[in-house]
Parts: C-alpha cells; structure tokens; sequence
C-alpha cells in the first residue's frame, strides 16, 4: 500500500526538522508494518494511482507559492522507486529554490525532473487513470486531474477538471479541458474539484468540496 505526507510549509519556512518524513510517499504493508519511505521530494502528492497499462506509479503534486504568477508549475510524473522530486531545496529537477537555507547541492544534483507540467497554481489534486468503456475511445488511456484552483495568483487558473493523454505509458499532451464553469463572472468559485473516480458504469466522478457535491460526468445516453 502507499500513501502521502504533505508538508507543514511553503519552502520549509520552520527548518527541516519540522518537515522530518513529510513531502514524501511511504509504502506499508497493509496490517502497518514495513513501512518505509518510497520516493521524496514531492511537496504535496496528492493524487496517487497506478497506471493499469504499465502498473507504474503516478502522482499529482501540489507544488510551492510565492515565487510568481508562472512558478512553480504542479506537475504529474510516475514514481521511481528512491527518487528525490525537489523540495524544498529545487523544484522541476534543479532549479534552486533560493528561500531555503542552508541548501543542499549533493541532493538537488539527484533531483529527478518531473513528467509533465500542469500549470502554476493550478492545485493539481486527484488522479485517475481512466478504466472504463462509457467515454470515447479517446479517454481510454490517460488521466484526468482535479484542479482545485489558485488562491494567490493575479489571474485565476485551474478550478476544472482536466485530461491528459497518454501514450506508450507517457503523456504526450496537450493538456485537455474536461469539466469547466467552476468560476462565475465575477471569479467566485462555485465549486472546486478535488478527487476523481469512476463509476461501474465507467462514468467520471468528481468531488467538489465548495459545491459539497459529487459530480458524475457522463455521455447524454448513459
């Protein structure tokens, strides 16, 4: 079994030891014994799910604030066993975050660079690799994403769900939109996706925690 830690700061702002097993994901087996840390690195994973064509692990990570409109993109990208993502030290492989102090080279050198980028501030939270048979064939082999919107960028982005397209196991894009009209006129939320799942009639499900609804996504005849 997996799962996340997120972390307790935007760039480590109370010193490393405050963050001591955070932005990482722990495997565990499921009576809760042999846990041990998977991957780190990664801010905020949220959205944790295998891909069912090559089994391999993927996150939705909820990067890091306060470094401007266009930085830091959140990202998906499968997970290598071991790897380090970044934070707080670099985000999208090297880059150097320099709020932190005092930093690291020997480990932003091993920094992995993620798979694909899913806008700044976007809040990229739930991932799911699509199963079933309902939606177009077009679907059948990529990810949909629950963005659950900025809060500190001049424009608004994210607040829809969208679709990225895969193929031979990597996205290849471009980012798709899927589910909109979250944001009125005004740009006041009125609705906020956060996880994605499917039902057993292969229809998408969306929870939307400012809506307090959950969304099922469907072609007119289903």
């Amino acid at each position: 079994m997996a799962s996340w830690s997120p972390t307790t700061s935007n760039s480590a702002a109370y010193g490393m030891g405050d963050e001591r097993g955070r932005a990482a994901i722990w495997e565990f087996n499921p009576d809760g014994s042999g846990v041990r840390t998977y991957a780190s690195g990664l801010r905020n994973a949220v959205g944790l799910e295998f891909d069912p064509h090559t089994q391999a692990l993927w996150a939705s990570v909820n990067e890091r604030d306060m470094l401007g409109d266009n930085l830091v993109p959140d990202y998906m990208t499968h997970i290598i066993e071991g790897g380090f993502y970044g934070w707080p030290y670099s985000y999208w492989g090297r880059h150097v975050d320099v709020r932190v102090q005092p930093q690291n080279p020997a480990l932003v050198a091993t920094a992995l660079t993620p798979d694909f980028a899913l806008g700044a501030h976007t809040a990229s939270l739930g991932l799911h690799f699509y199963r079933g048979a309902t939606l177009p064939v077009h679907y059948r082999n990529g990810a949909f994403i629950g963005q659950h919107g900025s809060w500190n960028r001049s424009q608004f982005v994210g607040y829809k769900v969208v679709f990225v397209p895969f193929a031979n196991g990597r996205p290849i894009g471009p980012i798709e939109d899927f589910l909109t009209g979250f944001l009125n006129a005004r740009n006041e939320a009125q609705g906020r996706p956060v996880g994605i799942g499917e039902d057993s009639m292969g229809a998408i499900l969306v929870a939307d925690d400012v809506g307090n609804i959950v969304w099922r996504v469907a072609p007119a005849a289903h």
